[in-house]
C-alpha cells in the first residue's frame, strides 16, 4: 500500500511540474523597466472623458509609466483595460505652454507585437488633438509611402480620444498642462497579452516630440516610426486575452491528477 501511495505521489509531482513549466514557458519574460504593463481594472466605466483628471481617484486603478526626458520634461502614462476597451491617459505634467489645435498625442498599437518594418492592416494609430473635439484613427496597410503607409478610417463605435488642459483636480500638480485620454475598442486592434506600442506627445510651443520608446531616434512632427521600432505593452497576468493558455491547461492537469489518483498500481 505504501508503495502504491509513493507511485501516486511521484505521478502527481510530475503532473504539477509539467503544469508549472507550461505556465513559465507561456508567461513572457517582460518585466523590464522600459515596458508598459497594462492592468485589469473595474472602475474605468466611471471615467469622464474631458481631457483631464476630473476627480482625484479617476485613473487610480491603472498601471503607471513615469517618463522623464533629458530636458526634464515629465509625462505620466497610464494604461488599463476593462470589458471591451483599452484605456490610456497621457498626463504631460511639465508641458505648460499649450496651443490648441496644434498640440496632440498619438498612441499606436500592434496586437502580437509583430515588429514589422512596414505597417500592415493590423497596425493602428489613435490621435487626440488639444481642442476637445477632433480625433482620428489611422490604419496601416496603405501603399502610399508619403503617408508612412497609413490611411484614415472612420472612428469605430465606442472610440474616444480627447485632449484637454488639467486643473486643480490633477493628481500630481495644480499647474495647468496638457492631458490626453483614450478609450480604444479591443475588437478593433485585437485581443492579445502582448502588443507593440508607440506613444507620442507633440508640443508645438517647443516644436518637440516626446515619445515612448524614448530611444526611437530623431523623428519629424508628421512622421510615425516603423512598428519595428515600437516598444512593448504586456498583460502580465494574461487577463487581456480571453483564454490564456495556463487556464486552459489547468482543467487538463486536474483531470490527469484525478485519473492517477484512482488508478491502482
Amino acid at each position: 500500500m505504501a508503495r502504491n501511495y509513493g507511485k501516486k505521489f511521484c505521478s502527481l509531482l510530475v503532473i504539477c511540474s509539467f503544469f508549472a513549466i507550461a505556465v513559465i514557458i507561456h508567461t513572457p519574460n517582460v518585466f523590464a523597466d522600459d515596458q508598459v504593463l497594462i492592468t485589469k481594472a473595474s472602475t474605468l466605466n466611471h471615467i469622464i472623458f474631458d481631457g483631464k483628471w476630473t476627480f482625484y481617484t479617476e485613473w487610480k486603478e491603472s498601471s503607471l509609466n513615469d517618463l522623464v526626458y533629458n530636458d526634464t520634461t515629465r509625462i505620466e502614462f497610464r494604461s488599463a483595460h476593462q470589458g471591451n476597451y483599452l484605456y490610456f491617459m497621457i498626463d504631460a505634467l511639465t508641458l505648460t505652454n499649450f496651443t490648441k489645435n496644434s498640440d496632440r498625442a498619438i498612441i499606436c498599437l500592434d496586437a502580437n507585437n509583430t515588429k514589422v518594418q512596414i505597417p500592415t492592416s493590423n497596425d493602428y494609430c489613435f490621435i487626440a488633438v488639444l481642442n476637445g473635439k477632433n480625433s482620428f484613427v489611422l490604419q496601416g496597410g496603405s501603399q502610399l509611402g508619403m503617408t508612412y503607409h497609413y490611411k484614415i478610417i472612420s472612428n469605430p463605435e465606442g472610440y474616444i480620444a480627447i485632449g484637454g488642459i488639467s486643473d486643480q483636480n490633477d493628481r500630481y500638480t495644480p499647474t495647468p498642462h496638457t492631458t490626453y485620454e483614450f478609450r480604444i475598442p479591443i475588437d478593433l486592434v485585437g485581443r492579445s497579452d502582448v502588443y507593440g506600442i508607440y506613444v507620442e506627445v507633440y508640443d508645438s510651443h517647443s516644436n518637440t516630440i516626446y515619445s515612448y520608446p524614448q530611444d526611437i531616434g530623431q523623428i519629424t512632427s508628421l512622421e510615425i516610426p516603423s512598428p519595428s521600432k515600437w516598444g512593448t505593452m504586456i498583460s502580465p497576468d494574461k487577463s487581456l486575452p480571453e483564454f490564456p493558455l495556463p487556464i486552459i491547461l489547468l482543467p487538463l492537469a486536474l483531470s490527469i491528477t484525478i485519473y492517477f489518483s484512482r488508478f491502482r498500481f
